[in-house]
């Protein structure tokens, strides 16, 4: 019986290239693997936490749905749906919150940082925290266990969150038994490397992105105002430049090693920034077509999460179910 694999995305802004590289293209490489069952879905309800406007969510729940579509997310050989359409989760998250010690939520990175930030303006220690916020960890752990799940793919800045859900697991699986899988979390390393238009890394936060389907005028204007430094036309050129990073990103090894050559040699910034737009233009091409189809045909993408969350409700069911006889309601 094949174990379960899950991953979810936040519709907290659009995607960009960094997200591709790290969760996006991960997920489609496993999904190729056949080895797992795939669970991937929109964590529209984690978003609350930021997003308080309907028309917003709403539209960046379709965009994100229309961008893993248009990557190759084939819902045929996934389970893709909508956090929201699985109201499992949300039972599930109110019992494992009775178990759930208020201290391990005390110590999540996301809440201290809101509440050394409320200490920094003067205010009350919890005034700028909502209850979204402090129980995020609890809600992502219902997302994992409702799902059965092995293995969760995180960054290294996630991986408290599946200890905190490990240690709900263990207190729930002590007082009633082995119900919930132990999950497993897979670190991804590329999640980290993708450099922004500064230098930095690639965040929304930074105003630094480049947004995975912009039109190709568009992209070729966002990737002139990468930074560079003032070498001349023929002389060589830094491989750890953001243009250089960005190539490798896109290119096979031999279009890697004719670049490198390049730089060795002397190119210009501005010619190295049109054979990064060649390359990345030619490899965005076919998933931008892909993703333009499903924004033209949004019945098409509701239809599709509408199928996959009867699929995930399925198991979710089942889940619960077992939960319940375990505490002795049901």
């Amino acid at each position: 019986m094949k174990k379960t694999y899950l991953t979810g995305i936040k519709p907290t802004g659009v995607p960009h290239i960094g997200n591709y590289f790290g969760a996006i293209l991960p997920a489609i490489e496993i999904m190729k693997q056949n080895k797992f069952k795939c669970f991937y879905f929109i964590a529209d309800y984690h978003a609350l936490t930021t997003i308080k406007e309907n028309k917003a969510l709403k539209e960046l729940i379709f965009e994100v749905a229309c961008i893993w579509l248009g990557c190759g997310i084939d819902p045929k050989k996934v389970v893709f749906y909508k956090q929201s359409d699985i109201s499992e989760i949300f039972e599930i998250t109110t019992i494992i919150n009775n178990i759930t010690p208020k201290g391990l939520l005390n110590r999540a990175h996301a809440y201290k940082a809101v509440v050394d930030e409320t200490k920094e303006k003067g205010l009350e220690q919890d005034s700028l925290v909502n209850m979204g916020l402090y129980m995020y960890p609890v809600l992502m752990t219902s997302d994992i266990i409702t799902m059965n799940t092995n293995f969760v793919p995180i960054g290294e800045d996630q991986k408290q969150h599946i200890e905190i859900a490990r240690d709900i697991v263990k207190a729930f699986n002590k007082n009633y038994g082995n119900v919930f899988v132990m999950p497993t979390e897979i670190i991804s390393k590329n999640a980290s490397l993708v450099l922004g238009l500064d230098g930095r890394k690639m965040s929304k936060s930074y105003n630094n992105i480049i947004p995975l389907f912009e039109s190709e005028e568009k992209l070729k204007k966002i990737i002139s105002q990468i930074k560079t430094d003032s070498t001349l036309p023929n002389e060589p050129k830094d491989k750890n430049s953001t243009v250089f990073q960005y190539y490798k990103l896109f290119a096979t090894p031999s279009q890697i090693q004719d670049f490198s050559n390049k730089f060795d040699t002397g190119i210009s910034w501005a010619q190295a920034k049109n054979e990064l737009f060649n390359i990345m233009n030619n490899y965005l091409s076919p998933m931008r077509k892909k993703y333009n189809f499903y924004k033209e045909n949004p019945q098409l993408v509701d239809e599709i999460l509408i199928q996959g969350a009867k699929k995930a409700r399925k198991v979710a069911k089942q889940t619960l179910l077992l939960v319940k006889q375990s505490l002795g309601v049901k």
